[in-house]
């Protein structure tokens, strides 16, 4: 099994959220049975167990699935508890209930087990390199995860694999999968998991299963925060799980209290008569590159800082198009603020709301960290005339 130089399943969920003690809520111990509050300890999605159990007892189980939402909802945790489910040596498949003792169990969660091929985009690629489908150009269609399915199954009946971060499929990649994606190895099940159905070419899409995974109840995202121990205090708790969009993930990022130190900066000069795009740009780099030398973390506090800019001109419009002001004292200010300049400017605020949208997209695919910046808030100078 390839975990991609993550190490077991644990440290890859341990990595993925940033915290090293929330697998063993996610995945659930057999020996914890206060931890089983839904399924195993997945939160926040019956549905999509329910649609698996009615599939898997009826027979009828697709062989490629393509798990689509937000970052940060369980959609990776769910597919290896799944694959855990389908590989368990003591329960029926039919059952959806692994035991997590057995042999399979544990090597499913040890990132060892034979019959689950995991991949994902490395950290320093922008795609999922090729080669992790069909092997380097020495051994072209003897390793790779398309090699690894077509293989009869070493331990039980099934072959499982998941392609993390499917979003970074470029088009060598997706026509890398399409064989086997149109010609299934028998009892095998492949697991795309991305965020967006549009983020996949219509050659993946029109070839999977789509199972959406809707964002956490912020009352889950609270309770697992104090439950992992991200945060004691309940009240603050459920404040980060308001702000975080049913992302866990997303809600542990929120813990940095420096973001919300430089949200204050950001909606205040949002909501001025006339921005000045460079004096903004150059705070937002700084406060950008004094996340670390590592650039998935100046990534991820560019996104905070964009996603702040988009919920102001979402409630600023929001309130434009007549409805009630925002429950959030702190940006109903900058609101209320921003009105007393353009109290009707509702085309103008949904085309810069447009543009941080777009802005989140850009990040997601990599571009120039200081381009990008500079780009987006003079578009949002520009887009105020």
């Amino acid at each position: 099994m390839s975990v991609d130089g993550s190490g077991t399943i644990e440290a890859r969920v341990a990595i993925r959220f940033g915290f090293c003690n929330i697998w063993v809520h996610i995945f659930g111990s057999p020996r914890s049975k206060n931890l089983e509050v839904t399924w195993h300890g997945i939160e926040g999605h019956d549905e999509v167990v329910e649609q698996f159990r009615r599939a898997v007892s009826r027979g009828r189980l697709a062989s490629s699935f393509l798990f689509c939402g937000p970052e940060g909802v369980g959609k990776f945790t769910f597919a290896v508890k799944l694959a855990q489910a389908l590989l368990c040596q003591t329960r029926p498949e039919t059952a959806l209930d692994p035991c997590g003792e057995c042999p399979a169990c544990r090597q499913v969660l040890a990132g060892t087990h034979p019959d689950l091929e995991v991949v994902a985009k490395p950290k320093d690629k922008s795609f999922i390199p090729l080669e992790l489908f069909i092997g380097d150009k020495e051994h072209r269609g003897r390793e790779g995860l398309c090699r690894s399915i077509s293989l009869k199954p070493f331990m039980g009946g099934r072959k499982v694999a998941v392609i993390d971060d499917a979003d970074y499929l470029n088009p060598e990649g997706a026509n890398a999968l399409l064989k086997t994606l149109e010609e299934p190895p028998p009892k095998s099940v492949l697991i795309l998991i991305g965020t967006s159905p549009a983020k996949q070419l219509p050659t993946i899409r029109s070839r999977c299963q789509l199972i959406r995974f809707r964002p956490l109840p912020s009352e889950v995202v609270a309770g697992l925060m104090i439950s992992q121990g991200i945060v004691e205090d309940p009240a603050e708790a459920q404040r980060l799980a308001d702000h975080c969009e049913g992302s866990l993930q997303r809600a542990a990022e929120l813990t940095d209290a420096e973001l919300w130190t430089f949200r204050n900066t950001l909606l205040q000069r949002l909501a001025e008569e006339a921005l000045d795009s460079v004096r903004l740009a150059k705070a937002v780099s700084v406060f950008v590159d004094e996340a670390g030398k590592q650039p998935a973390a100046r990534r991820a506090r560019l996104r905070q800082v964009v996603h702040f800019a988009t919920e102001f001109y979402r409630q600023l419009l929001h309130v434009q198009s007549g409805a009630d002001r925002p429950a959030d004292t702190e940006i109903r200010r900058f609101v209320d603020r921003a009105l007393a300049h353009r109290p009707a400017d509702g085309e103008n605020t949904a085309a810069r709301l447009e543009r941080c949208l777009d802005a989140a997209g850009q990040i997601d695919r990599n571009a120039n960290q200081s381009t990008l910046i500079e780009t987006w808030l003079d578009d949002l100078v520009r887009l105020a005339w």
